[in-house]
């Protein structure tokens, strides 16, 4: 990062135009001016010739990226782990294990497999003894692709503190639970890993994220705001269990955490079912198996959350996946005026889908979820794919359309997620549900908070891409939506990414 703002982003267009722009910035973060290359010489005392100057040569200039859902510390910690996504069976799946509890060529091998993003819900899972098999002295944790449940081997089950007699598989709470109890770690290595990740996002274009951590945050925002983290925008969450305390802070949305600016706190979440790949997410028809999903909150719980969120300041965010779930949530937001959004809003009833313009409540979606998990849709809700991340219906509607990635899930990529709304399909295969795919352009204001031609008065969010989406990806093809590259990501002026080479054609002192 360089501490020095950029006051004049010199030769750039926005997307779908070929006109050369000159963008100035001024020392508030703020966008103020807008003009034709060259057409000012000096704004506010400051001159061409002496600004510090990005020359963007041409570069396509628009609104940076915002992930809307993202559980930031656990994205840190375990992007580094094992990726067990390939694997397409059980035979896949204890092959990979495997192969990773091998002894190198030293001799040593692991003393524990913590393996990420498992697709065990598409085949069945794992039993004890296939993972056993493997290893029954090393502890072997398989976390599942949606996070809501693990699969352990004898030796994992006895290190957790599960019983005995318990099966391989752990769901919702007792997943969540351990997957805390894996990524406990000291401070300083925590906020390590963050920033890391927060440098690794920004490289991406992204200028801030909704962090959805399953824990008491704003010491831990706190702390490394204090430390010099400026590399994202960042909302920070709270849990229903850590409101009053909130509360009692005099905390609420939009409260700043710290004092550079960059972080403050976010929404009040609520988890109210479960997910597909645990055949925990509540439907209103059966599953083949039998059962509607889990309810994890009922509906005047809920109502009475959303009230109270409301009267102490904050908005919602209530996680709803299955129909039955989404539609108990918007119930909650009419029956209480309670503002907010639904996270993931992955089935919906036809019928309900008007409902979130009507009651101005939020859909934020993962895109990225519809290509994992199309052989469980496939499997499970055949009958209802054309409601199953009914994108285009949603904007259509009127809806307020949020993208974002619920990293560590899937990759923190914003172009991932992007891709996927508009392709709707994995390369080579063929679309989920195509009439629910959506244009670039619309992906992309939906993965903005700012608009794709950013003018005077917007905020200095903003990063610089080497083609023009809205242009160079098309048409998209077998091979799917190709990401343009990112030159440069700017947070308020502030560069948080810079290519080398565009660092060395930067005047003023920035690199």
């Amino acid at each position: 990062m360089h501490d020095a703002a950029i006051q004049l982003i010199q030769g750039a267009r926005f997307p779908g135009s070929s006109t050369v722009t000159d963008v100035w910035i001024g020392g508030d973060g703020v966008i103020s001016a807008v003009t034709p290359a060259g057409a000012l010489t000096e704004l506010d005392g400051v001159s061409a010739a002496s600004a510090r100057t990005l020359r963007a040569d041409g570069r396509v200039l628009t609104s940076g990226l915002w992930d809307e859902h993202v559980h930031l510390g656990q994205w840190a910690q375990q992007s580094s782990r094992p990726d067990f996504v390939t694997a397409d069976s059980p035979a896949a799946a204890l092959e990979l294990a495997a192969g990773y509890l091998a002894p190198d060529l030293s001799g040593s091998a692991p003393t524990e497999l913590i393996g990420m993003r498992v697709r065990g819900g598409d085949w069945g899972g794992l039993s004890r003894e296939q993972l056993d098999s493997v290893s029954s002295r090393v502890p072997i944790v398989l976390v599942g692709l949606d996070l809501h449940g693990a699969w352990l081997n004898s030796a994992a089950l006895a290190k957790y503190g599960f019983s005995p007699d318990h099966s391989a598989h752990v769901v919702e709470d007792e997943c969540f639970g351990l997957v805390a109890e894996l990524d406990r770690t000291t401070d300083e290595a925590l906020d390590a890993a963050v920033d890391l990740a927060a440098r690794r996002a920004a490289a991406l274009g992204v200028v801030g994220v909704v962090d959805f951590e399953i824990r008491w945050s704003f010491d831990d925002w706190t702390r490394r705001e204090l430390g010099g983290f400026r590399a994202l925008r960042v909302e920070s969450a709270i849990y229903p269990e850590h409101l009053d305390r909130a509360i009692d802070c005099g905390l609420g949305s939009g409260s700043p955490i710290g004092t550079n600016g960059l972080v403050s706190v976010g929404p009040l979440k609520v988890i109210t079912d479960g997910s597909l790949g645990t055949r925990t997410a509540l439907c209103c028809e059966p599953y083949d198996g039998g059962g509607h999903g889990r309810e994890l909150v009922a509906p005047a719980e809920l109502s009475s959350l959303l009230a109270r969120a409301k009267r102490a300041g904050y908005w919602a965010a209530v996680h709803a996946i299955g129909d039955r779930a989404n539609a108990q949530a918007l119930d909650s937001f009419g029956a209480t005026g309670a503002a907010g959004r639904i996270e993931h809003a992955q089935l919906l009833r036809s019928s309900d889908i008007a409902r979130f313009a009507a009651l101005g409540v939020g859909a934020s979606v993962q895109p990225a979820h519809l290509i994992d998990d199309v052989p469980s849709m496939r499997a499970e809700w055949a009958d209802r794919a054309d409601r199953a991340f009914p994108l285009a219906s949603l904007l259509a509607s009127g809806a307020n359309v949020v993208l974002g990635s619920d990293a560590p899930v899937a990759p923190l990529d914003p172009w991932h997620a992007i891709a996927a709304a508009v392709t709707r399909a994995s390369a080579g295969s063929p679309a989920w549900v195509p009439e629910e795919r959506i244009s670039v352009a619309a992906a992309l204001t939906c993965s903005m908070r700012g608009p794709l031609a950013p003018g005077v008065g917007d905020h200095a969010d903003l990063v610089l891409l080497d083609s023009d989406p809205l242009t160079a990806a098309l048409p998209i093809g077998p091979a799917g939506f190709r990401p343009p590259g990112v030159a440069a990501t700017l947070l308020g002026g502030v560069p948080t990414h810079l290519t080398a080479d565009l660092a060395h054609t930067a005047t003023g002192e920035l690199a």
